[in-house]
């Protein structure tokens, strides 16, 4: 074999693999560089738990990416086998064959990226081939494997996967978008059907289908990579590495379950966390940034999350990925510190970062549809007897106070209103940002449509601009953030705020001061929030008593 045809795509200028474009919402392309970083974390685990011992130099280690598309995993691990191997195995043929042959092997998630994937690992779409750098298979797709799978339909959904029949069961003609690692109630029988033995896979790894494609979009779409997770734990891997959307930490749409798993599970060693996909997926939307992550089989402990957003520090430590009191990862390591001093200084503990019921500002945000009134629903323009003022989509306007039959005893107070849907910039993420959309005085006399939460009741307006002037500091809303996992503020991101004294106007340095924070935190707070003016125009026109801050 010719030396200047072995793997050394890594040096060509440029990597074809940093330039294709991704094909769709589940066919997101991982960038060489991300693979290299999540190799190089599987390396250092492997090295740690066997006395420093190369994985590269082991030719018994067997890898598995179940969700191929352009090969990038399987390419860089193979570029690596072949120089860790060198010494073992001196010919170049006959170590690519084992690699090959024996340890690396890829299940294709479509027709189209399976041929590209053997291209990236064979340099050829045929194993078999003339220009295949590697003999040994007596068939085309080596050991990356595609066929076409179909969805078990029942009830009009899948059974496996959950998509929709009406939009996936199309015909011969396009992808069914049945992934066969999920497609299966018993993996490691698939397993052996696929690649002809009873394998045992010590490192999986990879970059999962993140939703399904079958018409949702955005945070419409119901995710999927959780189950690509659970069954590479079912297959008992030494090591499980993914690349995943980060909106597990809060849960939410279906993956409240896979959040609770995976936070209780102390094999789960390492996270790094990219609070901006774009860092990570240049050009790829997705909201709430993404994590690669590392399970460790036999070694449990506590897990080393990194934090990680352009120019930034990275912030590492290794804690717990639940803490006492809480039903979500608290992302920012800066966050949890912060979290536990506020929650020490209301409630005397130490031991819990969760507030007790009473003393929680959650009880005082409406569920969805404050008044059972769609975000569709438009009142009228001119307002008659027995009118009241309704916030809607778009503005204002009219309806008869005796159609309204939820949230009544709100109608007659003071209260906030503020958007359901943050303000955001497009489909990425920034900071600081203001995590809230911008909250403002209700009157009484009014109410809102599904646009809106209602925050209150309050009994007079002085109370309600004190808690608008709660909303507006930026612990507040750092606060809100530590449990708000996309632009959907309902009233559960309002867990760790805490109720106040709604008799004076609160600013940051009130906050700063009652709980203790110090100046390296307030720098990490005002990173990652944008300020919110107080102004008449969230006050209703109206001015606040300055005697009020006494």
């Amino acid at each position: 074999m010719n030396e200047q045809v072995s793997f050394t795509l890594r040096g060509r200028n440029p990597d074809v693999l940093t330039c294709i474009a991704n094909l769709s919402n589940d066919e997101v392309f991982t960038p060489p560089e991300l693979a290299g970083r999540m190799l190089d974390m599987l390396a250092e685990a492997w090295a740690a738990d066997h006395g420093g011992v190369n994985l590269w130099a082991d030719s018994t280690v067997r890898f598995l990416d179940p969700f191929t598309k352009s090969g990038v995993f399987l390419r860089e691990i193979t570029s690596r086998l072949t120089l860790g191997l060198a010494q073992q195995i001196p010919d170049l043929q006959t170590r690519v064959n084992h690699i090959l042959t024996q340890q690396v092997f890829g299940i294709g998630i479509t027709r189209l990226t399976s041929l590209l994937a053997r291209r990236s690992v064979y340099c050829s779409k045929h194993a078999n081939g003339m220009h295949s750098v590697v003999q040994g298979f007596d068939n085309e797709a080596g050991h990356i494997w595609f066929e076409r799978t179909e969805h078990t339909w029942a009830g009009g959904k899948c059974t496996f996967c959950g998509a929709s029949q009406a939009a996936l069961d199309r015909g011969e003609a396009l992808e069914t978008h049945a992934y066969a690692f999920i497609h299966t109630d018993h993996i490691k029988t698939r397993l052996t059907e696929l690649f002809g033995d009873a394998m045992q896979f010590d490192v999986i790894i990879g970059n999962p289908p993140y939703q399904l494609d079958d018409g949702g979009f955005g945070k419409s779409a119901a995710p999927i990579y959780q189950l690509f997770v659970e069954q590479a734990k079912a297959l008992e891997p030494r090591y499980l590495s993914m690349v995943i959307p980060a909106r597990w930490f809060a849960g939410g749409k279906g993956l409240d379950e896979f959040r609770e798993a995976m936070l209780a599970d102390d094999r789960l060693r390492s996270i790094a966390d990219y609070l901006s996909a774009a860092d990570v997926f240049p050009g790829v939307g997705l909201k709430g940034g993404v994590c690669y992550f590392l399970w460790n089989r036999d070694q449990p402990g506590l897990c080393e999350v990194s934090t990680h957003f352009k120019d930034w520090p990275v912030s590492t430590a290794s804690r717990k990925l639940l803490e006492n009191g809480a039903d979500v990862f608290i992302r920012f390591n800066e966050g949890l510190s912060i979290l536990k001093k506020v929650v020490a200084v209301e409630t005397g503990q130490s031991e819990s970062i969760l507030l007790p019921q009473s003393q929680r500002f959650e009880r005082l945000v409406s569920a969805r549809k404050p008044f059972a009134l769609e975000t569709t629903f438009k009142g009228k323009k001119t307002k008659r007897v027995g009118d009241v003022l309704i916030y809607q989509n778009g503005g204002t306007g009219y309806v008869a106070k005796d159609l309204i039959t939820v949230g009544i005893e709100l109608i007659d107070k003071w209260k906030i209103y503020v958007g359901r849907a943050a303000p955001g910039t497009g489909n990425r993420d920034t900071y600081p940002h203001r995590i809230l959309s911008t909250p403002f005085i209700g009157e009484p006399g009014s109410i809102c449509s599904e646009t809106y939460l209602c925050i209150g009741p309050f009994d007079t307006q002085s109370e309600a601009e004190s808690a608008l002037s709660y909303l507006t500091c930026r612990l507040t809303r750092l606060l809100i953030l530590l449990h708000k996992p996309s632009q959907d503020t309902t009233r559960k991101v309002y867990t760790f705020v805490p109720t106040q004294d709604w008799t004076k106007r609160w600013t940051d340095e009130d906050l700063y001061a009652k709980y203790g924070i110090s100046a390296a935190e307030i720098e990490f707070i005002e990173k990652v929030v944008r300020p919110m003016e107080l102004t008449s125009d969230l006050l209703g026109d109206v001015t606040v008593d300055e005697t009020d801050d006494e």
